[in-house]
């Protein structure tokens, strides 16, 4: 018997209807089973794409962090962390010149700059070897005053407006470098006379033939309690000046209650005939420590 064509149609329909869904539903699997295998969704991030950033992140990370490390490493145990160390040449050679150039130059004309409360032997040190590590740009220029003109390149590796210590770089007490230094006073914008000698510079000699530029002269006076040691900077050839000697030092003479002191140019010959033999740069003189070199020059 026949259906009615008005029953056999909706079959029809479902009968359509349903092959759609089917292709639909394989579309879909087919889709999904490709997005398994790829790992990847067009036009969004799949999971595995935010697993792999969390990766890439993790791993920036850690190499931050390593070296982070790296910086603190002291790989010659003398306290001062090796990105704290001028470790080429020309950076050595740039602080040289500019260590000796503004100490000198302090003799000639105090800075504003150094601070009238930390004028003595020490002082100069530690004013000229900040200075040193500064960008000498136009403002540096004009903060420190007339008679300085531009005597090297900028040190490179270190300056005081992008390091590790700021401007707490002299050491304070003995030992090699530890990350917990840089958090427990082991390091300060201060440093004496004493801590100059024993944290912060390493014994090179007492004959001034092998001394170098920029290197400090030390010593110890015991009768002066207070301060018994006493620094002064190693010139060289004098940049002012000039007349062919080879032995120029500049220092501060110290302040006392009566007297704030002064800054002194002269050569070792001259102090080797100081009316006190106890101030004589010679190696018979017990009180003369002899030279030594900044550890961030080692």
């Amino acid at each position: 018997m026949l259906e009615p064509l008005q029953m056999r149609a909706p079959s029809k329909r479902w009968l359509a209807l349903a092959s759609i869904i089917f292709v639909s539903t394989a579309s879909l699997a087919w889709s999904f089973t490709r997005l398994r295998r790829t790992g990847k969704f067009e036009g969004a991030p799949a999971l595995t794409q935010r697993s792999e950033l969390r990766s890439q992140r993790s791993e920036a990370s850690l190499a931050s962090t390593t070296v982070s490390r790296s910086e603190l490493v002291d790989s010659d145990n003398d306290g001062i962390p090796d990105v704290e160390e001028l470790r080429t040449y020309q950076d050595r050679d740039s602080f040289r010149r500019w260590f000796t150039a503004i100490a000198e130059t302090q003799f000639y004309q105090p800075s504003d700059q150094w601070n009238a409360e930390q004028r003595d032997c020490a002082g100069l040190a530690r004013f000229a070897i900040r200075e040193a590590l500064r960008r000498h740009d136009r403002i540096w220029f004009q903060k420190m005053g007339p008679g300085y003109e531009t005597v090297a390149a900028d040190v490179g590796e270190l300056n005081l407006d992008n390091n590790l210590l700021g401007e707490k770089i002299f050491r304070t007490d003995f030992g090699s470098f530890q990350e917990s230094d840089l958090h427990n006073g082991r390091f300060s914008e201060f440093a004496d006379g004493r801590s100059l000698k024993n944290f912060n510079s390493t014994f090179v000699t007492r004959d001034r033939r092998e001394a170098q530029p920029g290197d400090l002269l030390f010593f110890y006076q015991p009768w002066v309690q207070k301060f018994p040691y006493h620094v002064m900077i190693f010139l060289g050839s004098a940049r002012v000046a000039p007349n062919g000697a080879q032995d120029w030092v500049v220092y501060h003479t110290g302040s006392s209650p009566t007297d704030k002191g002064t800054v002194k140019k002269v050569e070792l010959s001259v102090l080797d005939h100081h009316p006190d033999p106890r101030w004589r740069p010679v190696e018979s003189n017990r009180n003369f420590l002899g030279f030594y070199r900044l550890k961030i020059l080692q």
